[in-house]
């Protein structure tokens, strides 16, 4: 069995798949009593050896809304703060280090997902993986600073906190594990990619990775304290406590009425505070800016990034919208008006999307709104991103995922979450299939993607033998140069840039 010393004691291992996995390390202190909502503190040291054999807790969340193959949680417990490690040996030999932030919109996911299982990687390309766990919902995300200042230790962004407190652990430990602690990757898809693209923005994150790869999320999702602070009110009203009230019961209300409560508030906010209701938010302290602002006045300036989206993010979400099927043109140019306030625009960008398509079904309402909602949440924040960063380092660079899920008859497309399974090597997972497709092209499309994400992690370039002419270009503005991952893997020059310039001023 492999032991390792840490910062806090030893750990012992487990050898599988030709790896060394340690599975369920403590990062920090468990996050309960008087930590529930503080910032995460130092995990305690130890005495002797600590098995690190089994996942731990994974945050506690309500159920998927839209199961996907691979996407168990396990057990669940407030005390959550764990990490897991793949290496292929616990050596001196200071490997590239990935840290995968899962995503599950702030409220679900974890790093013990089989979808995240982080072998295929390691071994493919003689890298150390990381996969974390980190406070969702209410327990990381709700912010009562300024509704209840008298709660003692509460702070702001306590998920991302963790996030940090993971980094940290990292930096501090991964070079007894085989990694090299001065060439860190993070990456994470949905939530993670927003994770991602907020700590490109986190002050106290400088230095703690060289990389990073936001997939499907960029660092536009933040809230205001003024926003943070009316879903606070709405919990606490939904709660039935007063702010007066806080410091008595707000720590020993059980996980699972935390979670009830959740519930509720996102039912009665709707999407009057955006898609997100618990996400990190400007606070001033932690965040002192939108990462977005940040990462355009240099807060990222040196940091490699690769980033991207799926043709059709927003298909995965369509079958829970009952008013799709009867949607007409007018009732989409309301639904992106009231996103924008601004109805001149809306009809501005549904005809440039609508005139930008010569198939019909492609111009019916409900997929112009597909296309747009895809856009507006995703592909035009990760363009944003981009072209922020790329005013400071030259290493940018972009990506689009068509292969098409073959999930309920193909109406999936090419969905938010289909390249996950490609990017793990996980096409062999329990029904995996279904939601992939399988085969030599789906295989091979698989290997291009954990060679691209791997050549980045060990250089910073993505480029490698299996793309068209070995190369990647590097993402501008004048070209926009877009590795198309689908069932051709070619660059394309500024894809959908109709779209794309439909959205100037806006967003």
């Amino acid at each position: 069995m492999p032991i390792v010393e840490t910062r806090s004691g030893r750990i012992e291992g487990l050898e599988e798949q030709g790896l060394q996995i340690f599975r369920g390390v403590p990062y920090a202190q468990p996050p309960v009593g008087s930590l529930r909502f503080a910032a995460p503190e130092r995990e305690k040291p130890w005495t002797g050896i600590q098995k690190a054999h089994e996942f731990g807790f994974s945050a506690p969340q309500s159920p998927m809304m839209i199961p996907l193959p691979g996407m168990d949680v396990g057990a669940m417990d407030e005390d959550c703060l764990y990490l897991n490690v793949y290496t292929p040996g616990a050596d001196s030999a200071r490997r590239p280090v990935m840290v995968w932030i899962h995503g599950g919109g702030f409220v679900i996911g974890s790093g013990s997902q089989v979808i995240y299982d982080g072998a295929p990687l390691a071994e493919r390309g003689d890298v150390v993986v990381v996969t974390i766990n980190y406070r969702l919902g209410p327990l990381g995300f709700l912010y009562l600073a300024d509704l209840c200042p008298g709660l003692e230790g509460a702070v702001g962004n306590a998920g991302i906190r963790d996030q940090v407190a993971a980094l940290e652990w990292v930096k501090e430990n991964i070079a007894a594990f085989g990694g090299d602690p001065e060439n860190v990757t993070i990456f994470g898809e949905s939530a993670g990619g927003m994770s991602v693209g907020t700590l490109l923005g986190t002050p106290s994150a400088d230095g703690l990775f060289q990389r990073a790869i936001p997939q499907s999320g960029a660092a536009h999702n933040v809230h205001t304290r003024e926003t943070a602070t009316e879903v606070a009110r709405h919990f606490l009203e939904s709660l039935d406590i007063t702010p007066d009230e806080v410091n008595l019961k707000l720590r020993s209300i059980s996980p699972d009425k935390l979670l009830d409560t959740q519930q509720q508030t996102v039912l009665k906010l709707g999407t009057s505070v955006g898609l997100l209701p618990f996400q990190p938010l400007v606070d001033g302290d932690f965040l002192q800016e939108s990462p977005l602002a940040a990462v355009a006045a240099g807060s990222a300036r040196g940091v490699d990034l690769m980033l991207g989206t799926t043709r059709d993010e927003w298909k995965l979400f369509g079958f829970l919208d009952s008013g799709l099927a009867e949607l007409e043109e007018a009732g989409l140019i309301s639904r992106l008006a009231a996103q924008l306030g601004d109805e001149a625009s809306a009809r501005r960008i549904v005809e440039t999307y609508r005139d930008a398509r010569e198939d019909g079904d492609a111009r019916s309402a409900k997929n112009l709104f597909f296309a747009i909602e895809t856009d507006r949440v995703f592909r035009i924040p990760a363009i944003r991103l981009a072209e922020a960063q790329q005013r400071h380092h030259d290493a940018v660079f972009m990506y689009l995922f068509t292969w098409e899920s073959p999930m309920m008859g193909g109406a999936l497309g090419s969905c938010h979450a289909v390249e996950l399974p490609f990017v793990f090597g996980k096409l062999g997972a329990p029904g995996a299939d279904s939601f992939t497709g399988s085969g030599p092209e789906a295989d091979r499309l698989s290997e291009y993607l954990m060679d691209a994400w791997l050549a980045f992690a060990r250089s910073g370039n993505p480029s490698h033998p299996g793309l068209p002419g070995g190369q990647w270009p590097t993402y501008e503005r004048e070209r926009r140069a877009t590795m198309n991952f689908g069932r051709e893997t070619i660059c394309d020059d500024a894809p959908g840039d109709r779209e794309r310039s439909s959205w100037d001023g806006l967003l």
